[in-house]
């Protein structure tokens, strides 16, 4: 009979060898370890995955966001079209990729101001010049605000500003800008070029108010 003199109680009915056989081996650490250890490079992958994706998406929903506002200040703008503060045609110029016009953007102003519209490099800009003097000219430096960025259609080749008379009839010759009634935007908008999502065209429209008609 085994003796049991020496063992604490509760140990006296568990063999020496069961109690032995309950440890984790140098083997199965490792085992456990690798496991582990791969476990976790797998969940950490997946989740810089994740963010890098959702990050991605973020920052795009930003850029149309951002945009889409610029592109309804400038079709505001296009609606107000009017003859400048020393009489000149309402309409100066006309392009792909830019629209030079005059129109009072500051209500309660009493200013006529000269407005550009342009696309340069990856950004939509609006530049305003205040007239000055008696009689007023549009002589004063020109100020330059950022309508919208991340901008691609002079990468991608689309035209900014499609220009139509009062028939609704595409003009494409830029020198006949006073038969220009209604003008089209449209803008490829994309944040990251190498990554998805893909890029997206935002599109408005706005007819020249005071020269409907005309």
């Amino acid at each position: 009979m085994q003796n049991t003199a020496h063992r604490p109680p509760f140990l006296a009915y568990f063999p020496a060898k069961s109690r032995a056989s309950c440890g984790v081996t140098l083997v199965e650490t490792v085992v456990w370890v690798g496991v582990f250890t791969f476990a976790m490079i797998a969940l950490t992958s997946a989740l810089l995955s994740f963010y890098r994706t959702n990050s991605s998406a973020i920052k795009e929903s930003s850029a149309i966001a951002a945009a889409q506002r610029g592109m309804d200040n400038a079709v505001k703008a296009i609606r107000i079209v009017s003859y400048s503060a020393n009489g000149q045609y309402p309409v100066v110029s006309i392009g792909a990729n830019q629209f030079s016009f005059y129109a009072n953007i500051t209500p309660g102003s009493g200013q006529i101001q000269k407005i550009r519209l342009f696309v340069a490099g990856s950004s939509l800009y609006e530049g305003v010049i205040q007239p000055s003097g008696d009689p007023p000219s549009y002589v004063n430096p020109e100020t330059i605000y950022t309508l919208a960025d991340y901008v691609q259609n002079l990468t991608v080749g689309t035209s900014t500003f499609g220009y139509y008379d009062q028939s609704g009839a595409l003009i494409n010759d830029y020198n006949q800008f006073v038969k220009v009634r209604f003008i089209t935007i449209n803008l490829v908008v994309d944040a990251s070029t190498t990554s998805i999502p893909a890029a997206l065209s935002l599109r408005s429209s706005a007819a020249m108010r005071n020269l409907i008609g005309n």
